[in-house]
This record gives structure tokens, sequence and C-alpha cells, in this order.
């Protein structure tokens, strides 16, 4: 498929895209207050940090960080919208496009990663977002030179990471994740599958981070109102792909052996975060707000040295049929 280039030299475009983000941030905080329940009752409410980044400093822009600590359900669940600018594009967001290098840019997105009390009810990561780059972007392009306007993309995606695997848990969530690909072609969730095993594996662990969902980066060939659209039925996608598990798990009993094992999967997490993952790279190398950026850290994680599951364990099933690539419908 030819690629097309997408444009972006609108403020109306750039009111609309803002709109719709901030929008599903909303949308997603609230629907997860009302699954921790009444406060009377233990269930957390998500705190608002509005921050801005003023002129004269290398990142500008505003956002919203929303995070909610110590809940009923939820641990801790981070959910954040930011739209910056910036003179200089980093390489870690230019990995397909190095002619940008060093462009110009604006980024604005969503990201979320919430992580559950109970070990039964997984983790997930979620995040749509869309960068322009190039002259029109933050000002002149990388050579001071004016140009044809920006280039625009999208990325994002959704992944789940159990700490005890259910397989009809995995099939819900790779459903959800497929149907919201479906209304734009039909290779798109193999595709975007694929994309997403690759990029969720922890290479220095050689171990895959969770059952996976889908993946998608440096993405126009729709161009850019189909692309858009595509972006916003993956985020539109994420309730119903998500919250039916909680619900289905929140209330499983579980014991000290279940959550020692929730706190050493949560280190395979981090690594993976501060080691492998382009946003961290993208928001630290550009000079972002390192709160907002390290809102998907959970809030306790352990480590143990050369740690092996006893064979036939719940533990090793993880492993065994959950951490590898296959096909779940």
């Amino acid at each position: 498929m030819t690629t097309q280039k997408p444009t972006f030299n609108t403020a109306d475009t750039v009111a609309r895209v803002r709109g719709y983000l901030e929008g599903l941030q909303a949308r997603i905080t609230s629907a997860l207050e009302d699954i921790e329940g009444p406060q009377s009752q233990g269930g957390a409410r998500f705190r608002s940090d509005a921050w801005r980044r003023e002129s004269g400093s290398a990142l500008q822009g505003d956002g919203i960080t929303r995070i909610l600590e110590g809940g009923r359900v939820f641990e801790r669940a981070g959910c954040g919208f930011s739209h910056v600018s910036g003179p200089r594009l980093q390489p870690s967001a230019t990995q397909h496009r190095p002619e940008l290098a060093g462009a110009p840019f604006e980024a604005m997105g969503v990201s979320l990663v919430f992580h559950p009390r109970n070990p039964y009810v997984p983790t997930v990561h979620m995040n749509v977002r869309m960068i322009a780059a190039g002259t029109g972007a933050a000002g002149t392009d990388a050579a001071g030179q004016a140009g044809q306007g920006p280039i625009c993309w999208f990325g994002g995606g959704m992944d789940l990471t159990p700490y005890y695997g259910f397989d009809e848990d995995a099939v819900h969530f790779h459903r959800a994740c497929r149907d919201a690909l479906a209304p734009f072609g039909e290779g798109l969730y193999p595709r975007f599958k694929t994309w997403c095993d690759e990029y969720f594996y922890l290479k220095h662990r050689n171990e895959q981070r969770g059952v996976g969902g889908i993946f998608f980066d440096d993405f126009a060939e729709l161009g850019f109102e189909q692309s858009l659209a595509m972006t916003q039925s993956v985020g539109d996608a994420f309730l119903g792909a998500y919250l039916p598990i909680v619900q289905r798990r929140m209330h499983m009993g579980h014991g000290e052996r279940e959550r020692e094992f929730q706190l050493y999967r949560r280190g395979r997490y981090v690594e993976f975060n501060l080691v492998w993952d382009r946003g961290t790279h993208f928001g630290l190398q550009s000079g972002g707000r390192t709160e907002s950026i390290l809102l998907s850290m959970p809030p306790l994680a352990a480590w143990s040295y050369q740690r092996e599951p006893q064979p036939g364990s719940p533990e090793a099933l993880l492993t065994e049929r959950f951490l590898q690539r296959r096909d779940w419908i």
C-alpha cells in the first residue's frame, strides 16, 4: 500500500484531536472511579495534576496527569494527557523516518498504565498518540528552511500483562483489539498483533512482557482522516477490552504467595519500561516532565535472584503458556 502524506497544518485540526484525547482521558478515569466504588468503602479517586511548560524551555506545552493511588481495586493507576512541541525531534521517535531527526515537532497523546491490587487482575497499558514533524509543527525545519508543512503520523495500541493467566481473558482482550481495527482493513489486526509481540519483549530476559494485544507506530498509510479514525477506534475500544476482565477477577481470593509473585512479576514490567520502552526514552530525552513520564511505574515491585517457579504450579504456567507468542483467536 502506498503511504500517503497526511497534512497537519491548521489550528482546527489541533483542537479537534486534542478535544478527542482530553475526552478519552476523562471517560477512562471516570470509568475506573466507578469500578473503585464509593470512597466510604475504600474506593479511591483520581488526583488531577495540570501542568504547563512555559516558553523558553526546550520543550513547551501542557497536559493533565491523573493518578489514583491506594485504591480498593487499583493500587496505582496513571492516565496522562500531554500536548508538547519542541525544536528538535529526538532519535527515539524517528527510527522509521531518519530524515526527520532534529526537525521541529508537535506531539499529543493519552497514555495509561493500571496496576491492580488483586494479583488475579492483569496490569494493562494503552496509548494513542499523534506526532507532527517538520515545518509548521514548531517552526522551521532542521535546516532552517520553509517547507510544505509537517509530516504527521500516529501510534499506540494496548497490551495485557497478567500475573496469573486465564485463556478467556486473553481471548476477550484480543477480540476487542481485532474488532477495533476491523473496519479499517482485515490485515491490520494480525500485523499489529505481531508488532506488539515483537515490541513488548524483554530481550535481556528472552521473555514476552504479557499476552500482548496490538501495537502500531509511524502509521499514516490510510491518510490523515482514516489514520486518525483508526487511532480513535483503538482508544474507544479500551474500556470494553479491559473492564470485563477486572470485574471477573477483582474479587478472587488470594494470599501471600500470590501477592509475592505479583510483586516479582512487576519487576519485569519496570525493567521493560526503563530499558526498552521508546515512549519513556522519548519523554526523558526531550526534556519532558519526569513525574508524568514515569506514571507507569508500580507502587511496589520486587526482584529475586535466579528464581524458578515450581513445576506444574500456576506460576510456572504463566511462563509456559501465557508469556509465549500465540494466536489467541
